[in-house]
């Protein structure tokens, strides 16, 4: 779906944040994703899966700085195609893969691996699908190998929140407290080595010129400015967003799978 056939009244937030011109879509940017990969470590020749690959971008960012050979799953088949071209463009072919695939079922990939990536996944899950989705993860690993999670986090008045992000957003997203995602983690079999925990400010004019760099960041603001039905969905989910900034921020951890 191209922006000029998009909907931007009924079409999900990441769609018309991508719209808009916006790569990074992650709670805490790309300065939480960044602390991630200093956490793991990644070793030359290592193996990730990385979940909800979209464009291939940050699988593409992996391979180049670590060496690592990177397995994305994406379950949009035009997002897929355009990730192809974009890893071909990029030249890794021999070292990045993005599949159709889903999520809730992980055990279809044969292969286990050194680490996951999972950005902005699991919130939009239900309890249910959390779990199981967790439990694939856990599957997909080698003992001993790294979760990498980058998450959305209600520190307070959840139920309102909820209610509030799923009208702004149009998709679920139920954020959970720091305690509450250790304790997730820690029911699918990982321990929770490190995390660290920041302000959400996704739409927030700083954020964006850090996360997306002047050139991207002025084309974004361009893009809103001169679009009035993407201006005005994206304010509503900023107001959202302000409303709650002191309830909502993200959650970063690394957890390593427990040795059977």
């Amino acid at each position: 779906m191209t922006p000029s056939t998009l909907n931007f009244q009924t079409a999900s937030a990441h769609q018309v944040m991508a719209a808009a011109g916006k790569k990074i879509l992650r709670p805490g940017g790309k300065a939480a994703t960044l602390q991630l990969c200093q956490w793991a470590q990644f070793q030359p020749e290592e193996t990730v899966l990385e979940l909800a690959a979209s464009f291939g971008y940050s699988a593409i960012a992996l391979a180049q700085q670590y060496g690592v050979r990177v397995v994305g799953v994406e379950k949009n088949p035009e997002s897929v195609a355009r990730a192809r071209v974009n890893i071909q463009a990029a030249g890794l072919s021999d070292r990045v893969e993005v599949i159709e695939g889903d999520i809730f079922h992980l055990e279809r990939i044969p292969e286990q691996f050194d680490c996951v990536l999972a950005e902005a996944i699991l919130t939009m899950q239900s309890p249910l699908g959390k779990a199981k989705v967790l439990q694939g993860i856990c599957d997909r690993l080698k003992p001993g190998g790294r979760f990498l999670s980058h998450e959305l986090l209600a520190r307070a008045s959840q139920t309102e929140i909820h209610q509030a992000l799923a009208a702004a957003l149009r998709v679920n997203s139920t954020p959970l407290s720091e305690q509450e995602w250790i304790e997730l983690c820690q029911t699918a079999g990982f321990e929770v080595v490190q995390r660290q925990t920041g302000a959400m400010e996704l739409l927030n004019p700083t954020r964006i010129i850090q996360d997306e760099g002047w050139v991207d960041a002025s084309q974004f603001f361009w893009n809103v400015l001169t679009q009035p039905g993407l201006r005005d969905r994206l304010f509503a989910i900023r107001r959202v967003f302000k409303q709650y900034e002191r309830e909502l921020g993200y959650l970063i951890l690394s957890a390593e799978r427990k040795s059977i």
